[in-house]
């Protein structure tokens, strides 16, 4: 019972905090009508992943995919490069600092500050950047695909 006191908190403060930052609802256009993409290499990002789960060996039997958790550090100036979650669902929680997305779904650039949680799912292309002063740090989650090579090597 306590655990599903615990899970049932932990849902109510993602969906507080889930509506921050998000494009503004008369700002969200079709996919590719939005930020168009920029091929920015990545720069002054730190990318680690510090755990994964091989879905296949769960209940879920889900195979070529893990469940991981990244953390990113952005660098002031940073850049992360334009990528698409058609194929990667992902949530990412904004630590500390404050990063901006530019989205191929929204038509404006979305603000994301500490605290904040972006979802990140089917229809969304986008890039990140750093315009602050400070260092940023991001805790990603995602359903990572990986083939039989890849995944030997990650886990």
């Amino acid at each position: 019972m306590k655990a599903l006191q615990i899970a049932a908190a932990v849902a109510a403060i993602f969906s507080v905090s889930a509506f921050a930052g998000e494009c503004p609802a008369d700002k969200r256009v079709a996919d590719g009508k939005g930020q168009q993409m920029v091929t920015h290499a990545a720069k002054g990002v730190t990318d680690v992943v510090r755990a994964s789960t091989d879905l296949a060996n769960e209940p879920v039997a889900l195979k070529g995919r893990v469940f991981r958790l990244r953390e990113l550090n952005i660098e002031p100036g940073g850049i992360v490069p334009w990528h698409s979650h058609n194929e990667r669902p992902a949530m990412i929680y904004i630590v500390t600092g404050e990063v901006v997305e530019y989205a191929s779904s929204c038509a404006v650039p979305i603000v994301h500050k500490a605290g904040d949680v972006a979802p990140e799912k089917n229809g969304t292309s986008h890039w990140w950047q750093n315009h602050g002063t400070v260092a940023s740090k991001l805790i990603s989650v995602d359903l990572f695909p990986v083939a039989d090579k890849m995944h030997e090597k990650m886990m």
